[in-house]
């Protein structure tokens, strides 16, 4: 719809002649002179004034108005004043679950918040994605950590263009590049790490390396495995829930993904499980479904404290997983009153990688392997093991030897 330029200092009047002249008006010389208006798709007048001896601005300013109502990209005012952090707040809100949310909130809170969350929506430009992202990088975050803070960023701004706070995001542009993720071929253990770190754990935890390396368990998994998840008769292990935090709480969860499976039971790991429910009967825990304040459900968990209690993953790390990498010559043996060093590919998820190698060493195909480790996509799977995978030239050389071999 056209709209208009008002002049606030003139005002016109046909004069005794019938000819039209101007007249100054009350508001002469004072406040901005021009005021564009015009009536947006929703029915109501919006304006905005101009100071005197801009008119041609204020034409102009109207003039991409009414052009991006014509091509469907008009963007209210009011809409693209709202800020980053007062969208995003709201935004996050429509997390799938509440565990998501809080942790979308926090990383949002501490890396984007400062840099993005004042700067009104409608003012989004690429350059400030781009600045954002180098300092990220200033900062110390990022790697795949980094990458998420930015893939939360985008899909809220994209969410921001679909109800119209702004024509278009700007992580779209191609000048702007996510953090950079360096690929990294995963080393896997070989079977003497792992059951030299296994005999260096206490021997309430030695049975969780059986279940990481003879299973593939997740160590959240690991940590909730309860007592009707075993069946020794079809050697399988029902892999339906995990132990894991919502918002600082202890709860049970599916596990990740929500990908229930079941997995071969491996004669020896179920003869460790054996033993170990012997030495240390399961005991009863309760703790709330999926979210803090989710209803109750008790477990007779196969891993617990000495004391009773659920097994802590930071406190299972720092106190019992480090102390063991150190034993077995893996991280070292730090300086009295220092810390140990931070080693986050030898965590328990390199029991994970040692399964998987030791199972494409076999000859399993990746489809298997992939629903034994929980993975919803078989290519997800190879794009992380396929270097683990034998090789073509291998398979051709042992074919053709063992034909000619037997002739």
């Amino acid at each position: 719809m056209a709209g208009h330029i008002q002049d606030r200092w003139y005002r016109t009047e046909t004069a005794p002649n019938g000819k039209p002249r101007k007249i100054k008006t009350d508001r002469y010389g004072t406040g901005m002179r021009y005021r564009a208006r015009y009536v947006g798709p929703d029915g109501t007048e919006k304006s905005k004034s101009f100071p005197d001896r801009q008119k041609r601005l204020a034409d102009q300013w109207l003039s991409h108005i009414e052009a991006d109502m014509a091509r469907g990209q008009y963007i209210d005012p009011r809409a693209a004043r709202i800020t980053f952090q007062q969208y995003a707040e709201k935004w996050v809100t429509h997390a799938p679950d509440p565990n998501t949310q809080a942790s979308m909130e926090s990383q949002l809170r501490l890396h984007a918040f400062p840099y993005l969350g004042s700067r009104p929506l409608g003012s989004f430009q690429p350059a400030h994605i781009r600045d954002w992202v180098q300092k990220l990088k200033e900062n110390g975050v990022y790697g795949s950590y980094a990458r998420t803070i930015y893939s939360n960023v985008r899909a809220a701004l994209s969410a921001a263009v679909d109800d119209g706070h702004l024509p278009r995001n700007p992580c779209a542009a191609r000048s702007v590049r996510p953090p950079t993720v360096d690929t990294k071929l995963i080393v896997p253990w070989m079977p003497e790490r792992v059951f030299a770190v296994r005999a260096a754990l206490p021997e309430r935890y030695q049975t969780m390396v059986d279940l990481g390396g003879g299973c593939g368990l997740r160590q959240g998994e690991i940590l909730g495995v309860a007592e009707d998840a075993l069946d020794f008769d079809a050697d399988t292990l029902h892999v339906v829930q995990q132990l894991k935090l919502s918002r600082s709480r202890p709860v049970f969860a599916p596990p990740k993904g929500g990908k229930l499976r079941d997995v071969p039971l491996p004669g020896p790991v179920a003869d460790a499980l054996r033993v170990h429910m012997r030495r240390f009967p399961p005991v009863e825990i309760t703790l709330p479904w999926k979210t803090a304040d989710g209803p109750a459900v008790t477990k007779k968990l196969i891993f617990t404290a000495p004391m009773g209690g659920i097994v802590w993953r930071t406190s299972f790390n720092d106190d019992a997983w480090k102390p063991a990498l150190a034993a077995a010559g893996v991280i070292p043996v730090p300086a009295r009153g220092q810390s140990y060093a931070a080693s986050r590919e030898n965590g328990m998820h390199a029991l994970r990688h040692f399964y998987a190698s030791v199972l494409l060493d076999a000859g399993e195909n990746v489809k298997a392997l992939a629903e034994y480790l929980g993975h919803s996509d078989p290519g997800l799977t190879l794009r992380v093991y396929a270097h683990l995978m034998p090789s073509s030239q291998q398979r051709t050389r042992k074919a053709i030897a063992a034909t000619f071999s037997a002739r």
